[in-house]
């Protein structure tokens, strides 16, 4: 059922100053999970439009198994899609929602029936099927909606927010079911969101979308461990920022010299380091600071801590640590946590 999805070149205008989407080029491997990320009006749903045959693109090719399908109608593309809305029928029955596609197919009765049932045991729907969509809840429509998706065995899933709708804890569940229907089903999936922990609990990969263009396609823990620029550290929570010389394996900053897990390039680097990766304690790259701030956040507490020469920083430390502001206080950056950005 799984096929590998190619998007090469892919560009699309509207008309204004510039592209909605340029350039877009990444592939998504049989049976990956892929999340299109990045901000409202980025290009994103566009990309998934062309996709799924209801854009056609401005330039560029889109491959679904090997074969390009920019003159493939929808229905033919084996792609079923799910929107942020769930767009039941509202005088349908779950059941008939869900096998509306199959009877637009001409599928025998009895089959219908059958898949029909195995698509809401899928989507832990079973018992709603003769139910209508205002006796619903949000997260039970989206389920159904994801059914009439599955229904069709589509060789690709294509998800377009569908949960950014949904109060918190139905996004939490829903976010499960998702990941499991598919690591079950072994679909090709891309995903569309805004939500950054969205992409990061979902994807094998996340491919970043800013302005049209594709800023980084890799596994999560990348953009949070080796993120490209600045831009991308800072859209993934970096807080902190290093300015400094790399010479001979070490960084000369405000801070003294700093070591890297991985030497930086000669010359001015930028350096950036998670709050959460910040410790209180001495040893290499250690140095004093004065606590200026904290933020009880439930999980964690946020401090901000200033160092010589007014260099400012972030620790995401545990609760049950007591600081006052005003404490002095050793600090730690570890070399394998402390990342040099590209220009």
């Amino acid at each position: 059922m799984s096929t590998r999805l190619e998007i090469q070149d892919l560009t699309h205008s509207y008309g204004g100053d510039r592209p909605a989407l340029s350039g877009l080029t990444l592939s998504v491997e049989p049976g990956e999970l892929v999340a299109l990320l990045g901000p409202s009006g980025c290009g994103k749903t566009t990309a998934l439009k062309i996709i799924a045959g209801l854009l056609s693109p401005t330039a560029g090719d889109v491959r679904i198994g090997g074969r390009s399908v920019l003159n493939v109608p929808p229905e033919q593309r084996e792609a079923a899609m799910v929107f942020q809305k769930s767009l039941l029928f509202p005088h349908m029955t779950v059941e008939s929602n869900v096998g509306f596609g199959l009877r637009m197919r001409g599928t025998p009765r009895g089959e219908m029936r059958e898949r029909v049932e195995r698509a809401l045991r899928r989507v832990h729907m079973g018992g709603f099927a003769t139910r209508k969509p205002a006796a619903l809840s949000g997260g039970q429509q989206q389920r159904v909606a994801l059914a009439r998706a599955l229904v069709t065995e589509p060789r690709l899933l294509l998800l377009d927010e569908p949960l950014s709708a949904l109060d918190a804890n139905l996004r939490e569940g829903m976010r499960g079911l998702i990941k499991e229907v598919q690591r079950e089903g072994k679909h090709t999936t891309v995903f569309v969101t805004h939500d950054q922990e969205e992409a990061v609990i979902l994807a094998d990969r996340i491919a970043l979308v800013t302005d049209g263009h594709l800023r980084m396609y890799d596994r999560p823990e990348a953009f949070y461990d080796r993120p490209l620029n600045r831009e991308i550290a800072e859209f993934f929570g970096a807080a902190n920022f290093l300015h400094g010389q790399a010479r001979n394996g070490t960084v000369e900053t405000p801070l003294g010299a700093l070591k890297l897990a991985i030497p930086a390039t000669s010359g001015e680097v930028t350096l950036t380091i998670r709050p959460e990766a910040v410790r209180l304690e001495g040893g290499e790259n250690s140095f004093s600071a004065r606590v200026r701030e904290a933020t009880y956040l439930g999980t964690q507490v946020l401090y901000g801590l200033e160092a010589s020469g007014g260099v400012a920083l972030k620790a995401a430390l545990p609760p049950h640590t007591r600081l006052t502001v005003g404490d002095d206080v050793l600090v730690r950056l570890p070399a394998e946590s402390l990342w040099a950005l590209g220009r």
